[in-house]
């Protein structure tokens, strides 16, 4: 059971669609079953180093949809077994390196499906030796994380290390106060966060350093008056967000934007009702999934992201996911 993470069948312009709009769920459930299933299409190959992503972000998406069994659990499980390495780890796909991102989705699978217990069938060590080689990449001197033995790092990667461990109740394993140091040393004057010390505020990156601080459970050391005013002001005219100064609204940031701003008590400071119409006019109404906005191509990616943003701004119907 593996996923294509790459761009879809198109979606629609406003103009196609109806005054009172809907969230189209068997549509959305149907687009994501069928990407699977598309092995002959290029964009399913040139996706390869996505796929484990894809994955998690296409059973996300389900399990938001009331639709938890849409995908096949043993398949699930086989497939993201079939990434593990023997150091622990998980890549993108059979025979891709381990990396971080993908050890995080594998683990936040396995989570969702309730297979957690599968770890220790699997190969010497079991959850200890995920938690090991996540452990491992933590750099002893700054406290961030690498996201591989190669050495780049980033914000996510600590985000990332949190979420997994935590998940796997192995949080001892890492030098936890030295990595909240470093998310302190991200932090701007605009009360945002950066990929690193000195780097410009990013709602992507806004969301690993705040969601690491909610796990880890300091919440406290953000100014949360000053960063929920920088994520308010994400909000344009037509309902969408960006991700930061200048650039064009994307449905991602219905995820990295509303999450935050739900994790510090601020999401009443957007135009919820303008948001949401903003995400359902990013539908396909033909084919399901959603685009980064109206009239792109859609694909997984933006389809659980757009869900997620709805199930924070309490779109019935929906299941309620956790803002962390």
């Amino acid at each position: 059971m593996s996923l294509v993470s790459g761009i879809a069948r198109g979606g629609s312009t406003s103009d196609d669609l109806p005054e009172d709009l809907e969230l189209y769920v068997d549509k959305h459930v149907r687009y994501i079953q069928s990407l699977d299933t598309r092995r002959d299409e290029l964009e399913y190959w040139l996706t390869e180093h996505l796929r484990l992503n894809g994955l998690y972000w296409g059973l996300t998406a389900l399990h938001l949809l009331g639709h938890p069994d849409a995908l096949p659990r043993d398949e699930t499980i086989d497939f993201v077994f079939s990434c593990q390495h023997d150091n622990g780890g998980f890549g993108a796909a059979p025979g891709h390196d381990a990396h971080m991102l993908y050890t995080v989705s594998a683990i936040q699978i396995l989570a969702t499906v309730g297979a957690m217990d599968e770890l220790e069938k699997h190969g010497e060590g079991g959850r200890e030796r995920v938690g090991r080689f996540i452990a491992d990449l933590q750099d002893q001197t700054t406290g961030t994380f690498a996201g591989d033995e190669w050495g780049e790092t980033d914000t996510r990667f600590l985000y990332g290390a949190l979420n997994a461990l935590s998940l796997l109740h192995l949080t001892s394993l890492i030098n936890l106060p030295m990595a909240i140091s470093h998310i302190q040393a991200c932090a701007n004057f605009d009360g945002g966060y950066g990929v690193s010390p000195g780097a410009e505020s990013h709602a992507g990156q806004i969301f690993t350093c705040v969601g690491a601080l909610a796990i880890a459970g300091r919440l406290d050391l953000v100014d949360k008056d000053r960063l929920g005013a920088w994520l308010s002001e994400r909000q344009l005219d037509n309902g969408g967000l960006n991700g930061r100064p200048e650039k064009l609204e994307d449905v991602c940031y219905s995820w990295w934007v509303v999450s935050s701003l739900a994790m510090i008590d601020r999401l009443h400071w957007i135009d919820g009702d303008k948001l949401v119409r903003f995400i359902l006019m990013c539908q396909d109404p033909g084919m399901g999934g959603i685009a980064d906005r109206p009239g792109d191509m859609v694909d997984v990616f933006h389809t659980v992201f757009g869900i997620a943003g709805l199930s924070l701004l309490r779109f019935p119907g929906l299941k309620e996911v956790d803002p962390v």
